[in-house]
């Protein structure tokens, strides 16, 4: 995006604080005037062209607004189509990975707990900077949800998603 100005994005789009949509401004190419901007790349992120080059429209409201670029920037909420500017914030790549959803292949229903056949009970991990911190075994999935949810508090601050969202 090193190529693309504030002033370039003020004069293609207009954006709305409401929902977090942004509207071409500006006729580029074959969109219309008025149009919402952006379509999902397949991946859960909405992406319009500027320059002949594709760009995620979260970082381009970001920009829009905030006049600067970060590294990695995260919803706060997790859903990818809310793009209100307080749903943004920069945040490294260890802060993005700390705010994940459950995963799909999680099957005890809790963040971070995992049944462990052997012993008959479940195993409570958390990851900070990179690390997978082991937290011990418990007899019931809540057990180890409690003891990775006060964790996860104190490690991942603000960023702490409990995958209940």
């Amino acid at each position: 995006m090193r190529d693309i100005t504030v002033d370039l994005l003020n004069e293609l789009f207009t954006y709305d604080k409401e929902t977090g949509k942004l509207y071409w401004k500006a006729k580029a190419g074959n969109v219309k005037v008025g149009s919402e901007a952006g379509s999902d790349n397949g991946r859960g992120y909405l992406r319009a062209g500027i320059n002949k080059k594709q760009h995620v429209v979260h970082r381009i409201i970001f920009l829009m607004h905030k006049g600067y670029y970060p590294e990695v920037l995260d919803h706060i909420d997790g859903n990818t189509h809310n793009n209100r500017l307080e749903n943004l914030r920069p945040a490294s790549r260890s802060q993005n990975q700390h705010n994940r959803k459950i995963g799909k292949n999680n099957t005890t229903g809790y963040k971070g707990v995992s049944y462990h056949q052997r012993t008959n009970k479940f195993s409570a991990t958390i990851c900070h900077n990179y690390k997978y911190i082991w937290l011990g075994r418990y007899n019931t999935p809540e057990e180890a949800d409690k003891v990775v949810r006060a964790a996860r508090e104190e490690l991942h601050g603000a960023f702490a998603n409990h995958g209940d969202q």
